[in-house]
């Protein structure tokens, strides 16, 4: 069903062209979107009209239409005006109908690739459904995952569209109130730089339009219909897995979650015993700021005492101080590589754990 936003929309626009006035009403005679600056009630007369075996007939001093969705009746048209107001009806009509055909098929796909994307469809479905709908099953393909936090008001999803909608190839739904999902369609030569660059574009739209905190995540490009859903699943994760451990970041890639997307799928019990385990009841969050400033730090350069110092603005002997006083409290000496990555892996841990706690409540 189109909207009544469209239907306005397109009347407006004809009317300013052909200076007839339109109005699109439902078969009970209600008013859908008009053009008349004062609307008469005519429920009666359209009744009556719907009845008739017409398919356009003047009735009051204007002319009424009927505009069918195939073989079923959707809408009447009220038409008033000029000289060629029956001529503007009719294309009028006839522009309602092509768009009543453009949006079922719209929906068609819209559904098609919902449910391709939930893996709600069998193999030779999925074939079968994309030949009808004239949808390639072997172009290469990626997943775009929206998040916009301060949610989706009734035409963000329209208004998403319009922003990126220069590839028609290219399908833009949503499966819940927060998430946008983009299933673009790549070139031969696009690759992961290219998809970067596209979800800067992307973020940089959506701010545009007031969209301020969103996040943006996108899957691994597959070459196969049938593995859509896989890139979808892994843009779900990367969002997710993002929250936690890039938490200043708009946008990631699935491709570099790195050790964070097999932290993200441990069970609790199991991270809370490998804590206790390394730590002997503390956690690395009870750390004072100071040496967690310093700790983050040193990870940073790659474990150089040296340039750790010099970002510090702290003298070489202070921060070699530091690191014996942590190694004295957890047993680990950070300038160990193996102790270093223990001590990483326990911090992400961590973060994962609280933030897991967070959502519970």
């Amino acid at each position: 069903m189109i909207s009544n936003q469209i239907l306005q929309n397109t009347i407006d626009g004809l009317k300013a062209i052909t200076k007839v006035d339109l109005c699109v009403m439902d078969t009970d005679g209600k008013p859908l979107a008009s053009t008349f600056s004062e609307y008469t009630n005519c429920e009666d007369a359209v009744c009556a009209f719907v009845e008739s075996p017409a398919d356009s007939q003047e009735v009051q001093g204007s002319q009424f239409f009927k505009i069918f969705d195939e073989n079923q009746l959707e809408y009447v048209l009220m038409a008033n005006g000029s000289d060629d107001v029956y001529m503007v009806g009719k294309m009028t009509a006839f522009q309602i109908q092509n768009l009543l055909l453009a949006y079922k098929e719209r929906f068609d796909k819209d559904n098609f690739v919902k449910n391709l994307l939930l893996d709600n469809l069998l193999l030779v479905d999925i074939y079968n459904r994309a030949k009808k709908l004239h949808i390639d099953t072997e172009s290469r393909r990626v997943i775009f995952l929206m998040e916009i936090v301060q949610g989706k008001d009734s035409n963000t999803l329209e208004n998403i569209r319009g922003l990126l909608s220069s590839r028609t190839r290219d399908f833009i739904t949503a499966v819940d109130e927060k998430n946008v999902i983009v299933v673009k369609e790549l070139g031969a030569d696009e690759g992961y730089a290219e998809l970067e660059r596209t979800a800067e574009e992307m973020l940089e739209l959506l701010r545009k339009e007031g969209k301020d905190d969103v996040r943006i995540a996108y899957g691994t490009i597959v070459n196969d219909i049938k593995e859509v859903s896989k890139s979808y699943k892994e843009a779900k994760l990367a969002l997710d897995v993002g929250k936690i451990f890039f938490g200043d970041k708009n946008i990631v890639a699935y491709s570099t979650l790195g050790i964070g997307r097999l932290i993200y799928q441990l069970p609790i019990p199991l991270c809370k015993m490998f804590i206790r385990e390394i730590f002997e009841g503390k956690s690395p969050d009870e750390f004072d700021e100071e040496t967690l400033a310093t700790i983050n730090k040193f990870f940073e350069n790659s474990l150089n005492v040296s340039e750790t110092s010099r970002q510090l603005y702290i003298h070489r002997n202070t921060l070699v101080y530091r690191l014996d006083k942590l190694q004295k409290s957890t047993g680990l000496d950070l300038r160990v590589f193996e102790d270093a990555i223990t001590f990483k892996i326990a911090l992400m841990v961590v973060k994962y754990m609280n933030y897991m706690e967070s959502l519970e409540y």
